[in-house]
């Protein structure tokens, strides 16, 4: 059977089976694409983004092309220090880069990161097969200021108990 190289693409990934990639060849993949003006979609691991972004939510991420992440974006960046791919969000502008922290982090923001560290911005998130943007909207900014000043996850843990007693 002779291939026709006009048939529309197909996923490499599919729905049963998921290509598991280390973090340098995650990272080499999302900048080919990203370099390319396409969007990059993925499956997140991890709790750091929590309420917002959870554990097995797929993830778009999309270039910044001319336009630089604003506060209260969520960026996937590779982590200054330590050459990981993370997905947190821009809580401060600052002049050499940007303070990024996790939604669920309490404890401490990921140090500054340089501008060129920043791969892209999440431009949508969904979780159970229903798309969501909650988080990434005009309310990003009151939640990075939230994050900032270590009250989102406050909120969080008194909605937890205040559930957890209205449910006994």
């Amino acid at each position: 059977m002779r291939s026709n190289r006009f048939e529309k693409p197909q996923l490499f990934v599919r729905e049963s089976r998921e290509l598991s990639l280390s973090n340098q060849a995650l990272i080499d993949l999302l900048c080919a694409v990203l370099d390319k003006g396409f969007s990059f979609k993925f499956r997140t691991k991890g709790n750091s983004m929590v309420p917002f972004i959870k554990e097995g939510d797929i993830i778009t991420v999309s270039p910044l092309l001319t336009k630089k992440p604003r506060l209260g974006e969520v960026v996937a960046f590779v982590h200054p220090d330590t050459g990981k791919l993370i997905v947190h969000r821009i809580i401060k502008e600052q002049t050499k880069g940007f303070l990024i922290q996790g939604d669920g982090v309490i404890d401490h923001a990921d140090s500054q990161v340089p501008p060129e560290c920043v791969l892209g911005r999440v431009t949508c998130i969904e979780r159970n097969g229903t798309q969501t943007h909650l988080g990434l909207g005009f309310e990003r900014v009151s939640i990075a200021w939230l994050v900032r000043l270590r009250l989102l996850i406050r909120f969080r843990k008194l909605f937890a108990f205040l559930n957890g007693s209205f449910n006994r």
